[in-house]
Order: C-alpha cells, then structure tokens, then sequence
C-alpha cells in the first residue's frame, strides 16, 4: 500500500473544494486561543496564513530570518498576480485559467490542488483590493489586466514594476494588527533548525536568534513551513542571497516527503552573467515580454561583431534579426512560457549566436523600439496628433514604456549602465523558481501529521514549469483561503490538549542534534570559505543538473556532489564562534543541506526517463528539440523519503496523477 494518501474529494472537479469545506471540522470561536501554531517564513504564504489564523483567533508565532517581514524574497516578484476575473472580456473563465496552469506545468500537476488555486484567485484580488494594495488601473478606473507567458488572454493584475512588494505590504499590515493585539509573537532574525516531533505529531520547532546565537525551544499545536523554493543550490539564482532550504530539508529529515526535487524552473529573463566573482542575479520581470520582441543576429558573423564591440544592436537591420520566438511559436511568441523561451534561448547561443561578451558568450537582446513606435502612434493619436513626427512617436513611445514599466528600466540601467529605452536590454535564462517541494496532501498537510507547508516550500500546482505570475498566487490561496479552513480540521483535536511542554526528551534531543551540529563547525579545522564550497556545488549542478540534462551528467554529478559533501565536512573554515551573530556559520548550516539536496535532484532527474516541463532530457525530445513526455510511465508524483546521510538510499515512493477533467496530450504553443 502506498504511504501517500492526497485525500483529493470525489466529485466534479467544480465541486470538490466547496463540497470538502463543508466537512471539514471546526473549532468554534471561543476554543481557538487555546491553540498555538507555529508559522517559520514571512512571505506571501507565511504571513497571510499568519495574519488570517491570528484574526481567527488562534495563537501564532511566526518566524523570519530576516530582519522584517517587509524582507521577504516575495518583494522580488515583480510582474503580476494571475486571476480568473476576465475583466478584459476576452473569454477567461476559472477553468481556462485551471487549464493553461496544467498545460504549463505539462501535464505534472494535481488537478484538484490547481482548480482549487484557480476558484480562489478572483477572492484573492478582492481581498488585497481591500487592504488598499495599489493595483494598476486603466482609463475608466477598473483594475488593469496585461497578459503573461503561456497564455492568450489578459489576466495579470499589477502594480507597476513591484507587485509582489505591494503585495507583501498588505500581508504585512495585516500582520501588524495582529502583532499589535497580542495574538502574533514576532521573531525576526530567528532561524528554525529542526522540527520536533511527540507522539507522532509536529509539536514544535528548535530555533536559532541569528544575532546572540540562543538556541530557543518552541511548542505549538502545529507547525507551519512557509519558508520558499531551494533554486540557491546553484548558488547563482535570482533568489536573494540568504534564500535557503534549510526549513524544508529539516522537515524531511524528520518523515515528510520531499516531492519532485527535478523540477526547477530556469526564467527566461535575467540579466547574463558578468564575472566569475558574481554572487547574484538580477531578474527582469517577465512583464516585459509583453512589450518587449526577443531576438538575436540572423548571421553568425553580426554575433560575433557585437560581442567583439565591433557593432551594437542597433547596427542590425531589422531583415538581419533573427526573432526565434515569433519564427518557431507563431501563436504565442515572445509569451511561450519560461521552459519553452529558456530552451529556445540556449538553442541560439549553443548555436553561436549569443551577443554577450561573457565567457560563455551567453545572452540575447530583448527590444523595445516596436512597441515604443506603435504606443506613440496611438499616444499622439488619442491626443489629436493624427500626423506625428518620428521625434514625437519616440518621444511619446518611451513615455508609455516609462509609465508601464519605469523601475524596471531604472533598475536594468544601474546595475548596466546601458538605457533601455535606447538599446535592446541583454538577457538570459538564470535559476528562478522550485516547482518541486515538500510533498503535502489536498489540505496542504505533509507526511508528518501536524506539519503544513505552503507556497514555494511545497510541490503542489505547478508540475514541471510555473507559468508566470502564478507565485504570488498559490502563496496567498494558501495563506488567505486554503490553510485556515483546512488547519482546523485537525486542530480541533486539540482544543483539550492544553500547552505542549518544552522540557521533554523530544525537546531535548532536537536541541541537542542542532548543538552537536554547530559545534562540529566551529571546531572544524579546515582553511576553505563556505562560498567556495556553494560555488563549486553550484558549478556542478548547472552543468550536470541544469537547463538540460542527460543520464551520464546527472550519474556523474550524484557522485561528485558526495564527494564535495565529504570534503566540505572535512574542510570548511568557520570564523568566530557559535554565540554571536556569525553568517559563515548560518551559512555553513544552509549549505550543508545544500548539498543533500543538490544530490537528491540530481537522483530524481535519473529516474526520469522523459523531458517535461523544466526537466529536459537531452535523450527525449522530438525532432524539432521539443520536449518529448512518456505519459505511460511517468505520470506521476515522485516523493522521496529520507533513510538516513547516504541520500543514495532515499527510497522514492509515486503518486499516480490521474487525469479527469483535462486530456492528456503533448504541449504546443504553434
């Protein structure tokens, strides 16, 4: 029998959420502050679950390694929040938007879990339109819609540049009120660093205060991880530098499954890589595929020219530029989704046709100079200037792009020192976000009884590739609309239990193993950087576990990721001591289950045998290089369990995904 029970609902697939609400246990009222949840990460999920459980009345404490959760990487989602409301009017619905969510994820995903995402978008707007979230509106003062990857219709609402930190700010207000009414204890600069388990349950967490080094105890009557994806295994990712797995990774080591480790998604649109010593990588919000046409040279020779700084994107003629994506996927073009535009980005380049002068010589342009002569056009139009210039079409052109997507420009041209606005941005595909997560059933609950985990922390709706601006979404569909009626259901068991004691074994052998762990650190005699060791990793898994991959790589980098581990424990150097604020030692601690992680993906992309999504196999793909799945043996779920320090013995165990509602069939955006 399987260990893995989804607890999906029968019934329509229309039906299912609302019919399971409604038996769902609850806890009434008057009960609820008997009930403490722990909540670790203050992100979109964490801290609207933490806002909403605290408004109901039950006792929260809520964890954050930064220093607020204003810090949140959740800020960096810039684009856009999708939902079914079809204020365009160009026919979307709850199921089309269900639909292209299973499509974009190829075929990978729960139905259930992402029909239910798709019934609770529109409540999501609505909700945050009522926290006073300053969402971009348009002539006639109705929320403004663009449109995303992977989609024909206009269903993204934004606010400008930096949905997500507008985003973030409303969770985080209503966070606040319930700071400031008691029900939220706040611990900023904490970091959880084990789960404990009683009898069975998740009953608990050890912390570390990051800035006196305390290890802290922590009971509660359930445990919720919010704590975001892992794509800082490859140590160069668009996530902020202090992202990490370690929330995650702990759990599984205590019993929960850790579903789809493969699945990572590889974002079109990030800034190329400058340098051997860069630490980070800046994304450009996939918005701008909206405005912006994707090209390289058509001639090998004008690559080569512009990399040499012979000849600049403007040189080329536009019969001289090569636009892949309208030639390939004349249906969708520059908006195919993230997987799709990577691979097709690589394609180019691997073909020696990329125009940055970096030492892969990776990098196409993104341009804007169609859409600033076209919005100037009807600019000057609207304003009664039915014969305009050049100057003025340009003038006004760059006006539009400047309003639409001003920070982003701003931003691009800091970090540059080229102006968008003039020449073509320079992009290329960057580790973004994790599809692949702890595995947890319909009510968001993972192996371990009492233990949730939400948003990117979990595998749940995106199968093998997120279609864009869908984040922001599963985040607060969790946090505001899923977790709050699905805790109760096993909370209300415990509205007799009473507060869950520190002072026991559980307690005190977590404590313990986190103690014995740092300390093996600190004592450590070894002259290597923590950094060296996430850099090498890093290196490995890019190469061997990346944009593509095949079965000699990925055998080779399962072997070679245990043998850095080994060496890492032998060697690595942490300044200072274990009482004080001391980042190498953080780090060293998140790097560490790096490396179990790192292999852990590598195993899972050897099992399997088909490309889907971001997981191409360079064995399967089709003539044209397109992904090419093997539905009859890998539809499926793969949730791995934990067996002890050789990650080779994780044993994986399969949910079957079955197709109800929507036909299986290969993925096209022609």
């Amino acid at each position: 029998m399987s260990k893995l029970d989804s607890k999906i609902p029968a019934g329509d697939i229309s039906q299912k959420w609302s019919n399971h609400k409604a038996h769902l246990n609850l806890v009434a009222p008057n009960n609820r502050d008997r009930i403490e949840v722990i909540v670790v990460g203050t992100g979109l999920a964490g801290g609207s679950a933490a806002a909403t459980l605290a408004e109901l009345g039950y006792k929260v404490k809520a964890f954050c390694y930064q220093d607020s959760p204003r810090r949140a990487h959740s800020i960096a989602a810039q684009g856009g929040i999708n939902a079914a409301k079809n204020y365009k009017g160009d026919n979307d619905s709850v199921y089309r938007l269900f639909y292209d969510t299973i499509k974009g994820g190829d075929y990978r995903a729960r139905e259930a879990n992402v029909h239910r995402l798709a019934e609770e978008s529109a409540n999501i707007i609505d909700q945050c339109v009522a926290q006073g979230v300053p969402f971009a509106r348009d002539y006639g003062g109705y929320l403004d819609n663009r449109s995303f990857g992977g989609v024909q219709v206009s269903r993204t609402f934004y606010a400008k540049g930096q949905t997500g930190q507008q985003l973030l700010l409303g969770a985080y207000s209503a966070m606040n009120h319930q700071i400031g009414l008691g029900r939220i204890q706040m611990y900023n600069r904490h970091e959880m660093l084990d789960l404990v388990i009683v009898d069975g349950k998740a009953r608990g967490i050890i912390a570390r205060n990051l800035v006196t080094g305390e290890i802290e105890r922590h009971s509660a009557h359930a445990v919720v991880i919010a704590s975001g994806g892992y794509g800082n295994v490859y140590f160069l990712s668009t996530n902020a530098m202090g992202s990490n797995a370690t929330a995650a990774w702990k759990i599984h080591k205590k019993g929960a499954f850790f579903a789809n480790p493969c699945y990572v998604q590889i974002h079109p649109t990030c800034i190329p890589v400058h340098g051997a010593n860069q630490s980070k990588l800046t994304l450009m919000s996939e918005s701008l595929r909206n405005s912006g046409r994707i090209w390289v040279p058509k001639r090998i020779e004008d690559a080569i020219a512009i990399r040499e700084g012979k000849k600049k994107a403007t040189d080329i003629a536009e019969e001289d530029r090569d636009y892949y994506l309208e030639r390939r996927y004349p249906a969708f073009g520059n908006l195919v989704p993230r997987d799709v535009a990577s691979r097709a980005a690589k394609e180019r380049c691997d073909a020696g046709f990329g125009i940055e002068n970096n030492d892969t010589k990776e990098g196409v342009f993104l341009d804007f100079s169609t859409e600033i002569k076209k919005k100037g056009r009807e600019v000057a139009y609207a304003n009664g200037n039915h014969n305009p210039t050049d100057e003025e079409v340009t003038k006004l052109g760059k006006q539009w792009i400047e309003d639409k997507y001003g920070n982003l420009f701003q931003m691009y041209q800091k970090i540059t020192d080229d102006n968008p606005y003039e020449t073509p941005m320079k992009i290329y595909p960057a580790v973004h976000y994790t599809m692949g997560g702890i595995w947890v059933d319909y009510n968001l609950m993972s192996t371990i009884p009492g233990c949730y985990v939400l948003g990117e922390a979990n595998f749940s709706d995106h199968g093998a590739n997120r279609l864009g601006a869908s984040a922001l979404m599963q985040g607060l569909a969790d946090g505001y609309f899923v977790l709050p009626y699905t805790i109760a259901d096993y909370l209300s068991a415990d509205i007799r239990t009473g507060k869950i004691p520190t002072d026991s074994p559980e307690f005190d052998q977590a404590e313990k193993a986190v103690k014995d762990q740092i300390n093996s650190f600190i004592n450590n005699k070894g002259n290597r950087s923590v950094d060296s060791f996430h850099k090498a990793l890093g290196h490995i898994m890019w190469n061997k576990v990346g944009m593509a991959r095949n079965a000699q790589g990925l055998s080779e980098a399962i072997q070679e990721i245990a043998e850095l581990r080994e060496e890492f424990h032998k060697n690595v150097f942490i300044p200072g001591t274990a009482d004080e604020l001391n980042p190498e030692l953080e780090k060293a601690l998140r790097v560490a289950d790096f490396m179990e992680l790192g292999q852990l993906m590598a195993m899972d992309a050897l099992q399997r045998n088909e490309s889907c999504g971001g997981h191409f196999r360079e064995e399967y793909q089709t003539e044209e290089g397109e992904a090419l799945r093997d539905d009859e043996n890998f539809t499926f779920v793969g949730a791995w369990e934990y067996q002890g320090e050789d990650i080779n013995r994780e044993i994986m165990h399969k949910e079957e995904l079955k197709y109800e509602f929507i036909e299986l069939k290969a993925r096209s955006y022609k």
